[in-house]
């Protein structure tokens, strides 16, 4: 059971909202800590995006699949991802998710179902399909979500993946992240369909638009996707319409958007959303909440400055897990 469930293991609305602030101080000092110099590399936030991550994951048992993009904090964090082992790879520390080798755009744990993300525009979807495929050949009910941009729907290789797993009735869900903009260009720029979850009838499977930002809408959308995949009828692909505060990057200077824009947006902040509805259904009181989102910052700090203390690799580790002792040895007894 995740640390984001409540008690019984069924997730509440109050575990969806614990879990979107997480993301959202995780990634807001994360900013903080770029622009300080502290993280090397470069750093793509979700900020703005939170209920498409924790909607779709709250639906997902552990030993689900799920691959991950360049902008994919909130995917590992929503899966049930360690903030501090997260931290530390972001800072390149050897106590980070992948030995500090990677940074923020390959994180993956495998104990959770995290098959990693991926720099490469569409590069996750065939990994999810692969995930898939696997589960059907040995009989599992498990189910297998690729999270990608809209910016990858114009990719052959996420065409052939969906094909893939229409034809085999893969269980796979699809889930684009529509947040207008792949990388600087406006979606109206460099695709023509009003929608992308029209892409799914070319294949007949289920297509379906959601709002992108109010996580209920999101939840009930994938678990009704999920119930389909684990009961055999197939994949779906599901666009969830949201939006990015932040730059494509951190130092994206962002002038192909108006601020205007970014305002608008602003006031659909999901996060408010939710803690408003907490609210006005008496599922939470003020201070309740209140005392969730100091926590959750007293965590993500410690987990950062944890990290920040931490030790960075061994110049020895540089070719640790990229080859076999075996194949070491050889090379030095054939010198």
């Amino acid at each position: 059971m995740s640390s984001e469930d409540s008690g019984n293991g069924i997730k509440t609305h109050l575990d969806l909202y614990r879990t979107m602030v997480k993301i959202r101080e995780f990634e807001t000092l994360a900013s903080e800590l770029m622009k300080k110099g502290k993280l090397p590399g470069f750093i793509h936030l979700s900020i703005g995006q939170e209920a498409v991550a924790v909607g779709v994951c709250s639906v997902l048992r552990q030993d689900d699949y799920l691959s991950s993009t360049h902008r994919g904090h909130g995917h590992c964090i929503a899966k049930g991802g360690d903030v501090g082992r997260m931290m530390a790879e972001l800072f390149g520390r050897h106590d980070g998710y992948c030995k500090g080798r990677v940074g923020s755009m390959h994180i993956a744990d495998p104990d959770l179902g995290i098959l990693g993300a991926n720099a490469i525009v569409a590069g996750g979807i065939p990994m999810a399909v692969g995930a898939g495929y696997s589960a059907l050949v040995r009989g599992s009910d498990q189910v297998a979500v690729a999270f990608f941009g809209e910016g990858a729907i114009a990719e052959g290789t996420c065409h052939e993946s969906i094909n893939l797993a229409a034809v085999w009735d893969l269980p796979v869900i699809f889930v684009c992240e529509n947040n207008l903009y792949a990388e600087h260009t406006h979606i109206s720029v460099h695709l023509k369909a009003e929608e992308v979850s029209s892409f799914a009838r070319p294949y007949g499977i289920q297509g379906v638009s959601v709002d992108g930002n109010d996580v209920l809408a999101v939840q009930e959308a994938a678990a009704q996707a999920v119930a389909r995949a684990r009961s055999g009828e197939g994949p779906t692909l599901l666009e969830c319409k949201t939006y990015r505060w932040h730059g494509h990057f951190e130092g994206d200077p962002q002038d192909y958007r108006t601020d205007e824009e970014l305002e608008e947006w602003k006031m659909r902040d999901p996060l408010k959303s939710l803690r408003s509805r907490l609210l006005e259904e008496g599922d939470a009181e003020e201070e309740e909440l209140e005392s969730i989102e100091e926590e959750i910052t007293r965590i993500v700090q410690e987990a950062a400055e944890s990290a920040e203390s931490s030790d960075p690799p061994e110049e020895t580790a540089l070719v640790e897990d990229v080859y076999q002792a075996p194949l070491i040895r050889d090379q030095r007894s054939s010198a």
